[in-house]
């Protein structure tokens, strides 16, 4: 497995691979990677002839209150975790290499942004789709793989990914949990033994919303109030939001049709932590 820092080295391999007729996947991660991570890696490995792992904190989807500074890193494991799981290549740029002092253009959307986390954290998803959008077009994959638990940011790129006309394949891989059900985050790894068994409140109150709607209601007020209700009883939780929204649009939906997404974000202590999951309705 290699490792880069630069976007030329970058370039220079995967056109190397590319001149072979060999296949690229991708893997864009902020690092200090989980088992929901090597997931993407090992099937970006199994369904492509080379991945590429990229590990930044990207810098520009953290806003002047939130956790850049104390983001967890660790790249010696990560670099482990990446070959036993299957990449061929590690970029971890420094932030200069990605935004020069002069830097100024920008990817943004609008619509698919205003809801969620969108909402709660104003310009985050500009500085995804700026880096992702960068990152896609440094290493020019034929796949790109993101996990469901980011939800949102998932509907975000394949609608940049559309619009753009960017000739990549996005794929959405399931969210993968602990035992207990717990969804697997970089920032799970801030919860102390109490909040960590507080946590547990997101997947409790996001089974409680599933058995309604399994069960037929279509009332989305009626299932988030349950949800909420859930969570409510947690001393240490606070709720950022829970919202049942259109899957691709990110729009809410006050009655359950189609793809619907149930999506929360909850505060354990001071960790902001989100989960989700998808409903086919009829």
């Amino acid at each position: 497995m290699n490792k880069t820092t630069t976007i030329k080295d970058t370039r220079e391999i995967v056109k190397a691979w590319k001149a072979q007729g060999l296949s690229v996947g991708f893997v864009p991660t902020m690092g200090f990677l989980h088992e929901g991570h090597e997931s993407l890696i090992r099937r970006s490995a199994s369904e492509n002839d080379r991945t590429v792992v990229s590990i930044f904190v990207n810098p520009m989807q953290f806003g002047p209150t939130e956790d850049l500074d104390s983001y967890p890193r660790d790249m010696q494991r990560d670099l482990l975790t990446c070959r036993d799981s299957g990449a061929d290549l590690v970029f971890n740029p420094e932030v200069p290499e990605l935004y020069p002092p002069d830097f100024c253009t920008f990817t943004d959307m609008t619509i698919l942004t205003e809801e969620l986390c969108g909402k709660s954290r104003p310009n985050h998803f500009r500085g995804v789709c700026t880096v992702v959008s960068k990152l896609f077009n440094i290493v020019t994959p034929h796949r790109a793989y993101f996990g469901q638990k980011d939800a949102q940011q998932l509907a975000v790129i394949r609608r940049m990914v559309r619009d753009l006309n960017i000739d990549i394949e996005i794929v959405g891989c399931d969210i993968v949990r602990e035992e207990d059900g717990l969804a697997k985050s970089s920032r799970n790894s801030y919860l102390n033994v109490e909040e960590r068994k507080a946590a547990l409140v997101l997947s409790r109150a996001l089974k409680e919303g599933h058995s309604l709607l399994l069960a037929g209601e279509k009332h989305s007020a009626t299932v988030i109030a349950a949800i909420r209700k859930v969570i409510e009883g947690e001393p240490l939780a606070s709720i950022d939001y829970v919202e049942i929204v259109d899957r691709d649009s990110i729009r809410k939906k006050s009655t359950v049709s189609g793809a619907v997404l149930v999506a929360v974000a909850v505060f354990i202590g001071k960790t902001r932590l989100i989960d989700n999951f998808v409903f086919l309705a009829e």
